[in-house]
């Protein structure tokens, strides 16, 4: 392609863009690149430095020769970005460009070959000026910052949100060894908690799906450091005689997972989300609520059922009514959100589960609704007097009784209610004028 038609087709597309009302040329970074975008993305999205970008495209030096019409030939070319492996103008260019995009890019010498050129086609000092088409990107991220686990998305997934510590994901792999001899296959989708390494296949799994949004895709390269683990407790077997210091590839799928809080910080009570509840309020302390449980042993059996949808169940938050792990797991739940709730034996005493010796309970719970106990900032002064003596009294017996969780809640909701109303009698108090900070 001589360099008239080049500069004419170059000119045409300008006309174009003034037409379409499209951005004109504008400058990329302090050293002379200089875009024009011909075709908007469809995305917000741009590469980082590392993907494997795929590209349409087509240039020419300015004054001289067409260079590479990849696009006249119909092929795509590929490169790492950022990775030095074309000209500095096009790393910089490229970073910029969103899927579907295709812009004209203006590259300075010094961003290009600078003053030795690229004989026989491109002389020293050359501007050159290239028409590029984003296709597609495939980002490829290291997980653990020491190229232990590199990890390729081969399809995006839903959403923004990934799972997070000791949440409990549902995945599809399929792991094989360098020479592609699969070691091991999920046919179905296997569960794990994330942080729990030995119950999953190996410990790159359990990180990577930390990274992964809901029906993501992607491609694995696991160093042996990450590898296979010869005290893991997951369930798919391994063909004998696979060492344990092998690298592996990795095909993984996140199909879905389920949140799990930790109610009480020392994993001593958990609560797994099965449904969504409605909304962002949640029950406080003396809270009226509504619920339907089903209580049961490690081994399936029922010791206790409270509540239907007919008739819910109703007590009042942290008065002792029910199991306290269970007690403080509603307190984090929403409307109408339905959870499995976990409670260690060291949360379960006698008046739990009678004539059984104390063990790991598990309570499936669904929040029907609540009321709230009535806020100090609607209390007549009595009421706050006597809101604040029974916290106390309660606080007291609480304490005795060696209950100090509870006990520090009591008093320490009773110190809020005092602080606050003597904020609020100063406040009164003020002149008029006087400027509160």
């Amino acid at each position: 392609m001589a360099l008239s038609s080049a500069t004419s087709s170059l000119e045409e597309t300008a006309i174009k863009i003034e037409d379409s009302g499209l951005p004109e040329t504008k400058a990329i970074g302090t050293q002379g690149l200089r875009k024009q975008i011909l075709r908007k993305g469809n995305s917000w999205q741009t590469p980082f430095p590392g993907d494997d970008v795929e590209v349409l495209f087509s240039g020419c030096v300015e004054g001289g020769e067409c260079l590479y019409p990849s696009r006249d030939k119909g092929t795509s070319f590929r490169f790492k970005l950022g990775q030095n492996e074309v000209i500095k103008g096009w790393d910089e260019g490229v970073a910029t460009m969103k899927k579907g995009e295709r812009a004209v890019f203006t590259i300075p010498p010094n961003l290009a070959y600078g003053e030795l050129g690229s004989p026989p086609l491109i002389p020293p000092n050359s501007t050159l000026i290239f028409d590029i088409e984003m296709l597609s990107w495939t980002t490829i991220r290291d997980i653990t910052g020491d190229g232990g686990i590199l990890k390729k998305i081969t399809k995006e997934g839903e959403g923004w949100a990934t799972p997070r510590e000791a949440d409990q994901v549902l995945v599809k792999y399929e792991a094989r060894l360098e020479n592609g001899t699969v070691v091991s296959k999920s046919e179905k989708g296997v569960e794990f908690n994330v942080g729990d390494e030995t119950d999953c296949l190996c410990p790159a799994l359990s990180k990577a799906v930390k990274t992964m949004r809901r029906g993501e895709k992607a491609e694995l390269a696991v160093k042996f450091s990450y590898g296979l683990r010869q005290n893991r407790n997951e369930a798919t077997e391994i063909d004998n005689g696979v060492p344990s210091d092998s690298n592996l590839s990795i095909e993984l799928e996140l199909l879905s997972w389920k949140s799990v809080v930790d109610v009480t910080g020392d994993k001593k009570v958990l609560k797994k989300i099965m449904k969504a509840g409605e909304g962002f309020d949640r029950p406080n302390e003396g809270s009226l609520v509504k619920v339907i449980y089903l209580g049961k042993l490690k081994d399936g059996t029922i010791f206790e059922r409270k509540g239907s949808n007919e008739e819910p169940f109703e007590f009042t938050t942290l008065e002792e009514q029910i199991n306290e792990g269970l007690d403080r797991a509603i307190m984090t739940m929403k409307r109408g959100e339905q959870a499995v709730v976990t409670v260690s034996s060291e949360h379960v005493d006698s008046n739990d589960v009678s004539g059984i010796a104390k063990e790991e309970l598990f309570y499936e719970v669904e929040l029907i609704d609540f009321i709230k106990d009535k806020p100090f900032w609607k209390m007549e002064t009595e009421e706050k007097i006597e809101a604040c003596e029974r916290k106390k009294n309660d606080g007291n017996v609480l304490f005795e009784a060696g209950k100090f969780w509870r006990a520090s809640r009591k008093l320490q909701s009773m110190l809020s209610l005092t602080m606050l109303s003597l904020m609020m009698r100063s406040l009164l108090q003020m002149p008029y004028g006087c400027h509160v900070i």
